[in-house]
């Protein structure tokens, strides 16, 4: 691919203006995935470990695709070699691309079936099964996957309370938990790793406060803690996470909406630092992101501060490295770069770059 990608704005302490910056010919070693719901593409991207700095490596095409939904959700195989990327508009498809292991270039392998609209998808922890939740149709799925990536027709299809929002599989493989945004649920199964079944946990759901509209979801790194983002009141949920027995106990509850807020909350995204010492949240009616603690032995969080982002965040990601944060605008069309404090979690804004239109997920790898 030939031509230049334009750094929008940057710190004017680093003495970075607006310049064209020139595709990379070295090896990436770690890349950014960027999910363009409206231009249907994704972009490739290297990021610097040394300075955080992004340059484009390819613009890739969802092939097949004439229209794409209001979202793309992707996600990444455990082995880094496949990536996915959820189509939200009819034919529902699931777009599979091979990873460069030396470049990070996205190969288009195959489109697979899903069996709704999905708002997020995710692999289980062995890289076998895609796990899909439906906003609109009430329901997550399994679908499995092939050995050389290729995503089947779904092997099971439960339905839940309203508007599924995420799923994932806990780190040890054995239980998958789900939410249901207009149920104010969280759902928790049983899985069985070899087949991909799911069977309801007992209790099969746990509630949260009515009208909170739970939404994303992560694990602590050590897997004994769940942290959930409720859209409709930007609230945080810590939960205490019980690896053998796959469920969910309550501790605390804060807000991530900024200081003043007085509009209609719309949180979006949620992610912990890879050493487990930092949690963010995105909300979209503000376009900030909130910062927390969490303290080491409990699990609770407490708020370090909020910093402006893109217009409206739907999507944001941390990389491997635990050093810097990327956040993407809905309606700017633009990503900003974060580095993060490792003392103190607080957020420095890097550089902003132009993106397609309406970036709404980002995956990050460190190539094998």
């Amino acid at each position: 691919m030939s031509g230049t990608f334009g750094l929008i704005a940057a710190l004017p302490a680093m003495a970075l203006v607006a310049a064209a910056l020139a595709v990379p010919s070295a090896r990436a070693a770690t890349v950014v995935y960027v999910g363009n719901a409206e231009s249907n593409e994704i972009y490739v991207l290297q990021l610097d470990p040394a300075n955080g700095a992004l340059s484009l490596i390819d613009k890739v095409a969802l092939p097949g695709i004439a229209k794409s939904g209001p979202t793309s959700p992707m996600a990444v195989s455990p082995d880094r070699r496949f990536l996915y990327v959820g189509v939200r508009s009819e034919p529902f498809t699931v777009v599979g691309f091979a990873i460069d292991p030396a470049s990070g270039k996205l190969t288009h392998t195959a489109n697979g079936p899903l069996a709704d609209s999905m708002a997020y998808i995710a692999t289980d922890r062995s890289g076998r099964f895609l796990l899909s939740a439906s906003y609109g149709g009430n329901k997550i799925t399994v679908n499995p996957i092939g050995p050389q990536g290729t995503v089947q027709p779904p092997s099971q299809i439960v339905a839940t309370e309203p508007n599924a929002h995420a799923i994932l599989a806990d780190p040890a493989n054995r239980h998958v938990l789900s939410t249901s945004l207009g149920g104010d649920r969280v759902h928790q199964f049983r899985f069985d790793a070899g087949t991909g079944a799911l069977t309801p946990n007992t209790p099969p759901s746990v509630g949260v406060k009515a009208k909170a509209g739970p939404r994303h979801f992560v694990f602590h790194p050590q897997g004994t803690f769940v942290y959930l983002l409720n859209e409709l009141d930007a609230s945080v949920d810590v939960f205490a996470y019980d690896a053998a027995s796959g469920q969910l106990k309550g501790l605390q509850t804060v807000s991530a909406l900024p200081p003043g807020f007085n509009d209609k909350p719309w949180a979006a995204d949620i992610h912990v630092t890879p050493d487990g010492r930092f949690l963010y949240a995105s909300e979209r009616t503000s376009s900030t992101l909130a910062a927390f603690k969490i303290e080491p032995t409990g699990g609770t969080l407490s708020l370090v501060g909020h910093t402006p982002t893109e217009k409206q965040p739907r999507g944001f990601a941390i990389d491997p490295s635990g050093r810097y944060l990327l956040a993407v605008g809905q309606l700017s069309h633009a990503l900003s770069s974060y580095r993060i404090d490792a003392d103190t979690g607080r957020l420095t804004r890097l550089a902003a770059y132009p993106m397609g239109q309406n970036p709404n997920w980002i995956e990050i790898v460190t190539l094998p």
